[in-house]
């Protein structure tokens, strides 16, 4: 397991910009969070089960691909290290801009918890942005010397646990406090800035790391 898992300094980076990642709103939170204020915490857990697991199944579809691109070249992984840090700059740069009503609160009619989990799984599982951003953000703390596929399901496994974790603090928060998530727009712009500094963060560390990874 430890040859699947980076070096402390690499590895203590990655749990830092998972969980900065993981903890700043977005689509699936959003989803989540009004999922749990229409139909209570129970449906909000099962939204949170369902966009976990598609998560999950993005990020193996992303192992699969890369494992097999690597195998085609022998320069692909630096390839992608340094195609992956310029995306996630771009997506700092987006990030940055204001998205309008995006987090509108939505109107969902009341379903049972396995719709709702089933209804999660597909929203997480059929977003190809999602399978992007793993191919983007996985390869930048994978080690050239050691299975790709191990570890790229490795790290997504520990992202979407991360994810899971933030999530669930979610669920639990918008339950206890759903009258106070109306004053929730300055919250969301700090959000957007964290979110936009950890993508534009990581990207340059990547680009200014790949030539030290390149064995």
């Amino acid at each position: 397991m430890q040859q699947l898992l980076p070096a402390w300094p690499l590895l203590a980076a990655f749990l830092i910009a998972s969980l900065v990642l993981a903890v700043t709103p977005g689509p699936a939170v959003f989803y989540i969070v009004t999922r749990t204020l229409a139909q209570g915490r129970a449906a909000g857990l099962a939204s949170m089960a369902g966009v976990a697991l598609g998560n999950l199944g993005n990020a193996f579809g992303a192992s699969l691909g890369l494992a097999a691109l690597f195998a085609v070249s022998s320069v692909a992984f630096m390839v992608v290290k340094y195609a992956g840090a310029a995306y996630l700059v771009y997506l700092g740069l987006i990030a940055l801009r204001p998205t309008g009503n995006t987090a509108a609160p939505v109107q969902l009619e009341a379903t049972g918890l396995r719709t709702t989990f089933r209804d999660g799984l597909v929203v997480a599982l059929f977003n190809p942005k999602t399978t992007i951003f793993f191919a983007a953000f996985l390869p930048q703390f994978m080690r050239p010397d050691a299975s790709t596929v191990s570890q790229s399901m490795v790290l997504g496994c520990l992202f979407v646990a991360i994810a899971a974790l933030t999530d669930t603090g979610y669920v639990l928060a918008a339950g206890a406090f759903a009258p106070l998530l109306a004053r929730l727009r300055g919250a969301r712009n700090l959000g957007r800035y964290l979110k936009a500094g950890a993508f534009i963060g990581l990207g340059i560390f990547t680009a200014a790391s790949g030539a030290r990874s390149a064995k």
